[in-house]
């Protein structure tokens, strides 16, 4: 099972929205209400995290078409 984070829909302006923690399979469809409250809810969706490395040495002008976007190899 998963775990998917899912908020409240605010009724009214400045509203803050409440947060759940529901456990779902991966194949289920998002949730709409909440099943024990019956509030309209929709998941949020959150970003993951990446790992960055850094490069010893500074890029070239050749380096460009390299996909590197790092400190000293990004031509703008």
């Amino acid at each position: 099972m998963t775990t998917y984070v899912y908020e409240t829909i605010p009724g009214k302006t400045g509203e803050k929205p409440t947060i759940y923690e529901i456990q779902q399979s991966m194949t289920d469809e998002p949730l709409t209400t909440h099943p024990e409250t019956g509030e309209p809810i929709r998941r949020v969706i959150l970003g993951g995290f990446g790992v960055l490395s850094s490069t010893s040495g500074k890029k070239s002008a050749s380096d460009a078409g390299s996909g590197c976007c790092g400190p000293g190899c990004c031509l703008g």
